[in-house]
């Protein structure tokens, strides 16, 4: 992936927003795109006021790359030690490829300084637009980001983004809703549930889409069948222990990522069970490795390469001062069945770890 400079940024950069535009006018951040970019179709009132503001703010227009197309973009991600991070970078890289523009990849690993660094780089490289892989950052910088006027778009947020910007998102209920009807179906009662980070809105949804499809099935919410994790192999091998150190161990355990439910499924094979014969193992995203593991995961499909690629195109529309044509956008997750999952065993799980 291209890492050079679009180069600089001719003209001075706005210190005012379209967003602030907007709410000063009373307005939509379209009607003041539309005025920006010259746009017919807006009254000559609302186009006065508007233009009054701009004047007034010494609103100056980002300048693209030659042609109106823009060069380069950042995407930014809190970590890339993932399958999962591999996934968008490839969704990114496709739709940027077939636009011919660069990409930059940057992780800041939830520090300060390496936010700061990154946003002192992305001021050097002018960059046309940021795809963030996150909502987690300074205050400081988000402002900072606001000054820049550089389009953004924010995937998979953290809760409600600080930044006013389009969010690139998965429907993370319905997939804990799906994943758990798929083992209430099977026949299990008592589904163990291996939990994301509490901060994340995909963690915080999928645990509710989880409670959902336990109270629509008459099952009983059973606090101590959760066990707390953070997407990552080790947490889904330490929690998965814990559910099956319980009185009455589950019958089938729900992972709400595809890493911890393959730390899960090894956690029972040191304890002498067999997935699924003993235990059933769902688990979330459908990473590629997945189908190989042993045996194939049953995992909820979230469409990661699209949520890429739907965000460069969102980007690289805003780069070229289109409208977005919404906000905020979900895509569907999908349940695949594999072979880790099978109707509960008349034997209760034990073993010893």
């Amino acid at each position: 992936m291209a890492t050079e400079s679009a180069g600089a940024e001719s003209g001075a950069r706005s210190r005012v927003t379209i967003t602030a535009i907007a709410q000063e006018a009373g307005v939509s951040v379209p009607t003041v795109s539309r005025v920006v970019n010259g746009r017919s179709d807006v009254s000559p009132e609302t186009r006065a006021r508007v233009e009054n503001l701009l004047r007034r703010h010494g609103y100056r227009r980002r300048q693209a790359a030659p042609g109106g197309r823009a060069a380069l973009v950042d995407l930014v991600f809190n970590d890339l030690d993932s399958p999962w991070a591999v996934e968008i970078i490839r969704g990114v890289e496709e739709v940027a490829h077939q636009d011919g523009v660069g990409t930059v990849v940057s992780a800041i690993h939830g520090r300060a300084g390496a936010a700061r660094q990154w946003m002192k780089n992305l001021r050097a490289r002018a960059s046309d637009g940021v795809i963030l892989v996150t909502s987690v950052l300074e205050p400081v910088l988000h402002e900072e980001l606001r000054r820049l006027n550089v389009p953004i778009v924010v995937v998979d947020p953290a809760g409600s983004p600080a930044l006013d910007a389009p969010t690139i998102g998965a429907t993370n209920w319905a997939g804990g809703m799906a994943a758990t009807e798929h083992l209430l179906g099977l026949g299990h009662r008592r589904i163990g549930f291996i939990a994301g980070p509490p901060r994340l809105l995909c963690s915080r949804a999928r645990l509710d889409g989880h409670r959902a499809a336990l109270e629509a099935a008459g099952v009983p919410y059973d606090q101590a069948l959760v066990a707390q994790g953070d997407f990552y192999h080790e947490s889904g091998f330490v929690g998965c222990d814990r559910l099956m150190d319980t009185d009455t161990p589950p019958t089938a355990v729900f992972a709400s990522s595809d890493q911890m439910a393959l730390g899960a499924i090894e956690a029972l094979r040191r304890r002498g069970l067999r997935v699924p014969e003993d235990v059933s193992v769902v688990g979330f995203d459908d990473l590629p490795e997945v189908r190989w593991s042993a045996p194939p995961l049953t995992t909820v499909r979230q469409p990661l390469a699209e949520m890429g690629k739907l965000a460069a195109r969102t980007v690289l529309r805003q780069a070229r001062g289109e409208e977005v044509e919404s906000p905020r956008v979900e895509l569907a997750t999908a349940l695949v069945v594999r072979a880790s999952t099978a109707p509960p065993s008349t034997a209760a799980p034990g073993g010893s770890s």
